[in-house]
């Protein structure tokens, strides 16, 4: 998003950041906990410095179909530290395969923390972070359908993230910005998805208690605009409900193509206050997303279970869950495990967009002290423009160019009119 505008002055430039140079291939990182990793080539970049194949450090060059990526950039910089923080509490792998094990699933969509830690090169401190390498987003793929996802693609991957969500939810985090740009696919099996870029994660619960609700003006629409909650829009801090208002609109713009405010994504109040619209009337929402025949009830069920979630509450899954699955006995189908992106008929593929810009939480407030430097740089920065840090986590071969795979549709917001809209919350 652009630096917030107040009403006859300029919005304050985004704070400056340092680039990371490029390591050489077989640059060797050690982690905190001494472990070694390899650097392969670079194959993505992004606000916070690069992304590179990597393996465990042997005598063997890392190659093309190595299964893990480091997120490299300057130890002064702050995006990367802002998503650390998540992967460091929720992402380990024992804590992933031990919920799994716990709740009976083969998959869960949440990339492992292997390592991290900081690296220095030419008289500069780097901080780095090993986590699994995925393969392509699905924005593309959606670009590649039409911007139409199949009926039954959808519900499956509404269950996917169902799973993930609960999942981070449980361990204190919401992760305020789901979307396609930010859902890829496995690199070894394109039948599982992850949920990715967690930098703007937001600890709704530390050590078990919620903080309250409390709208900030100066966090209004925070997110991507045309997906992020009404919570956000009116500057409160992420919660539960949250994520799963933003799973809805992705839902329904997967299925039907285009949600009925994206004509003015300049203008976030007026995407604010459709939203609201929207839940006041659902019926007449997916009126206007969807032909009667093409109307999908079981969506419309799930945003209206979503909807009647207080700020607070603990949503329920298992409900949720069910109502998906009702949708895919209605097709007389059901969650084989095959994701099929066959383009629904009557689909045109279209080109995909250029990723755009949006705005990051403030750092935690358990940050020790000898990050105070990162912090004052990630507050300065979150007061204004925030590039998209996630690039591509792939690479098809040794000389494989930098790739992008974020494609965030948001464009650019010229100027914020902002309307506060004070309400207790359901």
């Amino acid at each position: 998003m652009p630096p917030k505008v107040k009403p006859g002055g300029k919005g304050r430039a985004p704070a400056k950041r340092q680039l990371a140079e490029e390591f050489p291939p077989g640059e060797v990182l050690t982690d905190t906990q001494k472990r070694s990793w390899k650097l392969g080539h670079p194959v993505g970049q992004g606000g916070f410095g690069l992304i590179y194949l990597a393996d465990e450090n042997s005598a063997k060059p890392v190659g093309a179909d190595a299964r893990y990526v480091v997120k490299v950039e300057p130890s002064d910089n702050g995006p990367l530290f802002s998503e650390l923080k998540f992967y460091m509490r929720a992402a380990k792998p024992e804590l992933i395969h031990a919920w799994m094990k716990s709740h009976k699933l083969k998959h869960l969509g949440v990339p492992k923390y292997w390592g991290s830690g900081l690296h220095e090169k030419g008289g500069k401190r780097y901080r780095f972070m090993v986590i699994d390498r995925l393969g392509t987003d699905l924005q593309k793929r959606f670009e590649e359908c039409g911007k139409r996802f199949p009926r039954k693609l959808v519900l499956q991957l509404g269950l996917r993230l169902l799973d993930i969500l609960e999942y981070i939810h449980e361990h204190e985090y919401v992760h305020a910005d789901i979307k396609a740009s930010n859902l890829m696919l496995s690199y070894s099996d394109a039948n599982q998805v992850y949920l990715v870029d967690y930098g703007l994660a937001y600890r709704f619960a530390p050590d078990g208690v919620q903080k309250d609700y409390k709208e900030d003006p100066k966090r209004c629409h925070d997110g991507t605009i045309e997906f992020t909650s009404i919570d956000a829009h009116k500057g409160a801090s992420a919660c539960r409900r949250g994520d799963l208002q933003i799973l809805s609109y992705c839902m329904v713009q997967w299925l039907c193509g285009r949600l009925p405010w994206e004509d003015k994504l300049q203008n976030p109040v007026y995407v604010r206050d459709s939203k609201i619209r929207s839940l006041e009337n659902i019926s007449e929402f997916m009126t206007k997303c969807f032909s009667p025949q093409e109307k999908p009830d079981e969506i419309q069920k799930f945003i209206e279970e979503v909807n009647s979630l207080g700020y607070e509450e603990k949503p329920r899954y298992e409900t949720l869950a069910c109502i998906l699955k009702n949708g895919l006995k209605a097709l007389q189908a059901k969650d084989d495990g095959k994701l099929d992106f066959t383009p629904p008929s009557g689909a045109i593929s279209s080109p995909v967009k250029k990723a755009t810009k949006r705005r990051r939480p403030e750092p935690e407030e358990d940050s020790k002290p000898e990050d105070a430097p990162i912090q004052k740089k990630i507050r300065a920065a979150a007061k204004g423009v925030r590039k998209s840090p996630r690039k591509a986590m792939r690479a098809g071969g040794s000389k494989s160019r930098l790739v992008e795979t974020s494609t965030q549709t948001t464009p650019g917001l010229a100027k914020l009119s902002r309307g506060r809209t004070k309400k207790t919350p359901s």
